[in-house]
């Protein structure tokens, strides 16, 4: 039984997919598969099903996944111990961000940080705020930058970035375009284009929404904030952005402030609360370079 082994077989328990779990561990699918297999001839039971598409755990990988997490919890403690020790800044860091990412100082950190500790190896993943954050919660990502709803999530280490008023960005000529401030309930009688579930900004608008007894019309979703920009520009719906995302777009879209959506959407990084070396020299180099000037557009 190897360690590797038991990185792979909690990668594809928490991606359900082979092919996901491979690009996860930066090795083909073909060794991700391998590797279980002869854990599971080492074990004399099968750890996976995999008989649909969606890979799954059986009883046998049910018992065992949790002592494969503390396996390799372990020897990450033990790493971590002995490069206090040594205060040897090395081995690798996976760092996350919500999808089409545009803020320029996490870019600037992990730059300053490369150059001060070229033998870290950093991966840089994207993906929705809600999988970022459980990633980070479990321990298979060291950093992330995510949007939230008020506050970063509790139980981790969290450096709030931005918190912003919601908008409803339409074109020069909608029946909302000639008002400073719209109410919720007005804004959702027009279809809506809008980020998908998971991510910041839908959190904050679908919790107002619940809260006011209002059901939206979600005519399209995309996961860019440009697109979703560009997505109302041609009249295909009002879309619910951040006030700094409209920045760009004066001009060709209005953005009166939700009212009466008294939660602010939030940016803020967030760490595993196991920190390594490597890991608190990152958040060092972050905390200098978000504490410059102005952060400038906010993603999902």
């Amino acid at each position: 039984m190897e360690l590797r082994q038991l990185e792979y077989l909690v990668a594809v328990a928490e991606e359900a997919n082979f092919t996901r779990a491979a690009e996860r561990v930066h090795i083909s699918q073909s060794g991700v598969s391998a590797q279980i297999r002869q854990l599971e001839h080492d074990l004399g039971a099968g750890l996976i099903d995999r008989s649909s598409r969606t890979a799954t755990l059986t009883a046998a990988g049910e018992a065992a996944i949790g002592h494969a997490r503390a396996a390799l919890a372990s020897v990450a403690a033990m790493r971590r111990a002995v490069d206090d020790v040594s205060a040897v800044v090395r081995g690798r860091l996976v760092v996350g961000m919500v999808t089409a990412c545009t803020v320029t100082p996490l870019f600037d950190a992990l730059s300053a940080f490369h150059r001060a500790h070229p033998g870290v190896e950093i991966t840089l993943v994207e993906d929705g705020s809600d999988r970022l954050t459980e990633r980070v919660r479990t321990g298979a990502m060291d950093m992330a930058l995510i949007g939230a709803a008020t506050a970063a999530p509790s139980g981790l280490g969290a450096l709030p970035i931005v918190s912003e008023r919601l908008v409803a960005a339409v074109p020069v000529g909608h029946p909302l375009a000639r008002r400073r401030r719209v109410a919720l309930a007005d804004v959702t009688r027009h279809p809506i284009v809008s980020m998908p579930r998971g991510t910041g900004i839908r959190t904050v608008f679908d919790q107002a929404c619940a809260a006011a007894g209002l059901r939206p019309d979600i005519a399209l979703q995309a996961s860019a904030p440009d697109a979703v920009a560009d997505l109302a520009i041609r009249g295909l719906g009002v879309a619910i952005l951040s006030e700094s995302m409209v920045g760009a777009y004066r001009g060709r879209l209005m953005a009166p402030v939700v009212a009466d959506i008294g939660i602010p959407a939030v940016l803020a990084l967030i760490w595993s609360a196991a920190e390594s070396p490597a890991l608190r020299e990152l958040l060092r180099h972050s905390r200098r370079a978000f504490a410059g000037p102005a952060v400038g557009e906010e993603s999902s």
